[in-house]
């Protein structure tokens, strides 16, 4: 028989629908309200070739060319084909050497200034189809495109303006033209070709027509990176030693920049300049660029790799790092045994960020969302970061660890796709009483590493002392490197 329900009953089960009710609405409204939006990018920022070119980080040089085999390091013009004969050429070796060494690209010195041509041009027989290497049938650009295909690195090539055998060198109009010809087959004939390395080393009497040679580039491998003195997408970091320097500008003019010469903003460029063009750090492993069998007892120390390391990669640089094939066509067994110790140090140093996951709050966090709070610069995700307000320059980032734990390195890097914008920040680490100073810098771009004497601390803090617009800091980690490579 029917009973009708209880008065506290339909009490209760009016307040569960009304309860209903009201949590439909306000899930409406919150997805009616407006989201939070991410900082508006600071001008100039990085394209996405520039992007991918400086998260390669550490790239290779191959200087290799009739210098090989005559023991010098410039070349006259004046050699025989007849010189250049490696017994053993396996570009694939070079390629496993790079990717083995943590290398993500090879530039091979397709001309050197001496100009011969390690492919066989059409524009000139001082070339490698002049030469007994493989009959006069073979094409070093070709193999080497091939095994970077292969192994899966990027490839690069250098192809040298100064060219001391070509008679219209000086000639402006027609050795552009030459030189256009010539690059044209390089960015035609062999794939993909990730960054194209102009030199600015030559004659005054020839002016080299770079907007030209920009645009012919632009046009047949619009994905390559190029280099130069100034750009456009890249800039010589103005030493050939690897190091960088605090600050270093990702920013400048290239306007106000000059081909073969010592610009007085090379190596820290300019704070809020109008061009994005990051700097590349370049070194050889030996003290030469050439292969000299005088050198194979002069290989750089792990030690002396490391330092450039942390002052190129750790400076928002890219490192390109020559090692020069021998006259057999290897790389030699000392430069590739250095490049595993050297691959062994960075891996054991970086293995296990002490930060990841960990508790993490900031001072202002934009729009108080959480797309842009704390924790996003401690989750491993770098296209994730911590944001403050519009207007925010100064702020604090700070890290519970949970309990003493120790480190000696820490690494900082910027959401550099929205620019680059902090001009001086402090790391500092709380002791239990107090915060202590850990280390400073200037700018941090896209990495910037801090390497110090083992600390220990329960909570480190990154303190944001100035910037150009909030700060957006895409990874803020810590990690304990080897005692035997604390510092």
């Amino acid at each position: 028989m029917y009973k009708p329900l209880h008065p506290v009953v339909w009490a209760a089960l009016l307040l569960i629908f009304l309860g209903g009710l009201l949590m439909t609405e306000a899930k409406s409204v919150r997805a009616a309200s407006p989201a939070v939006t991410p900082p508006a990018p600071l001008a100039p920022v990085p394209t996405p070739r520039q992007l991918a070119w400086q998260e390669r980080e550490l790239i290779a040089f191959a200087h290799f060319g009739v210098n090989t085999f005559t023991d010098r390091e410039w070349g006259d013009g004046k050699e025989d084909p007849a010189v250049f004969n490696p017994t053993a050429l396996d570009a694939r070796q070079w390629a496993r050497t790079c990717k083995d060494a943590g290398m993500k690209m090879l530039i091979l010195t397709a001309k050197h200034h001496d100009g011969f041509c390690l492919w066989p041009s059409r524009y000139t027989e001082h070339s490698v189809k002049n030469s007994p290497w493989r009959g006069g049938k073979g094409d070093v650009v070709r193999e080497a495109a091939d095994a970077c295909r292969e192994a899966g690195i990027d490839f690069g090539v250098y192809l040298s303006p100064w060219d001391r055998h070509e008679p219209r060198y000086g000639d402006s109009p027609k050795y552009n033209e030459y030189y256009m010809n010539q690059l044209t087959e390089l960015l035609t004939h062999y794939g993909r070709v990730c960054e194209v390395w102009f030199d600015g080393a030559g004659s005054k009497k020839q002016v080299y027509d770079f907007p030209a040679y920009w645009a012919l580039v632009r046009k047949l491998q619009p994905d390559a990176c190029m280099f130069s003195d100034c750009g456009p997408d890249v800039r010589w970091v103005g030493n050939e030693k690897g190091y960088a320097a605090d600050p270093n500008w990702a920013t400048i003019d290239i306007s106000k920049m000059r081909f073969g010469q010592r610009n007085p903003d090379q190596t820290h460029g300019v704070e809020g300049g109008p061009d994005w063009a990051a700097t590349e750090a370049d070194v050889s492993i030996r003290p030469g660029w050439f292969y000299h069998a005088g050198e194979d007892g002069r290989v750089k120390t792990l030690k002396e790799l490391l330092d450039i390391y942390y002052a190129s990669v750790g400076q928002n640089a890219v490192l390109l790092l020559n090692v020069p094939p021998d006259r057999r066509g290897l790389m030699h067994e000392n430069d590739a045994a250095r490049l595993r110790e050297f691959r062994a140090a960075i891996d054991a140093s970086f293995s296990v960020d002490l930060a990841r996951g960990k508790a993490a709050t900031a001072s202002n966090v934009r729009g108080r969302s959480p797309a842009f709070e704390a924790a996003r610069a401690v989750d491993g995700d770098k296209a994730t970061y911590w944001a403050a307000d519009d207007g925010v320059t100064v702020a604090s980032l700070e890290v519970d660890l949970g309990a003493g734990t120790a480190f000696n390195r820490v690494m900082i890097q910027e959401h550099i796709a929205l620019g680059q914008r902090v001009k001086a920040f402090v790391v500092e680490g709380w002791d239990g009483q107090a915060w202590k100073e850990i280390g400073r810098g200037q700018t941090i771009g896209y990495k910037r590493i801090l390497r110090f004497s083992t600390v220990t601390a329960t909570k480190v803090r990154l303190r944001i002392e100035d910037a150009r617009a909030c700060p957006t800091i895409s990874h803020f980690g810590l990690f304990l490197a080897p005692e035997a490579l604390e510092k």
